[in-house]
């Protein structure tokens, strides 16, 4: 049998073979970028703000804060996405969450993986309305999280977190605007993150606005902290 599968993924990858998710460059295997768009990529890690994960130039000390955490503390535990917000990430995002390229959740989910929170119990995806749901037919977020369950043995809950009214596009406007416009969106049903560590996952972290409204519902159901894990992160006002 496994000879056979074998013969047939052969054959599947010369009638289809595997492309870069950044470009379409053909490469030897799913989920790999091609060297140009690798090494494009930039990837996020320390040393970084111990409040909110935004990388520094230089290691600071373990414990230093960014002047935005020093002037008003998040109240999640961090912000950990794989890559910066650039024109690749922006490629992958957008075909996954617009063009139903749905084997890029894996492909996110992929390099996302290596920052897992160690004291992870649940993985939360950031929720659409049902209205946008029904209309894109899947959530983005949601897909990555299934592959992040798998890779990281985290459990996944889909449903006590949700999104019980409509926003409109958030894409282009202020924080200001954004966290107005996100402003008691979310609920909570039922006990199921309480004193749980929840990590919250998303595709695209912005300017924070609606991963602040989750992680504000989901403490007040009662969850031991947050943390966000997110593909990728923008990091200046002017990148979406």
């Amino acid at each position: 049998m496994r000879a056979v599968m074998t013969m047939l993924a052969t054959l599947r990858d010369l009638a289809l073979p595997p492309r870069c998710p950044g470009c379409g460059e053909i490469v030897s295997a799913a989920h790999r970028f091609c060297a140009s768009c690798w090494s494009s990529l930039r990837f996020i890690g320390p040393p970084w703000c111990a409040g909110c994960n935004l990388p520094f130039d230089h290691d600071r000390g373990q414990e230093a804060r960014c002047a935005g955490c020093l002037s008003d503390p998040p109240k999640h535990m961090g912000v950990r996405a794989a890559v910066a917000y650039g024109a690749v990430a922006r490629t992958v995002a957008l075909r996954l969450k617009y063009a139903r390229r749905v084997a890029y959740a894996e492909t996110a989910a992929r390099l996302m993986i290596r920052h897992m929170p160690p004291q992870a119990d649940v993985l939360v995806p950031v929720p659409l309305h049902r209205w946008r749901l029904w209309t894109r037919g899947y959530n983005q977020a949601a897909l990555i999280v299934d592959h992040l369950s798998r890779l990281g043995n985290v459990p996944v809950d889909r449903t006590t977190l949700e999104r019980h009214r409509a926003t409109a596009p958030l894409r282009g406007h202020s924080r200001r605007a954004r966290l107005q416009a996100v402003r008691a969106a979310f609920r909570v049903r039922g006990e199921g993150v309480k004193g749980r560590n929840v990590v919250l996952v998303d595709d695209v972290y912005t300017s924070g606005a609606t991963t602040d409204a989750c992680t504000a519902a989901l403490l007040r159901a009662g969850a031991a902290n947050v943390t966000i894990l997110a593909w990728t992160r923008v990091l200046d006002d002017g990148g979406i």
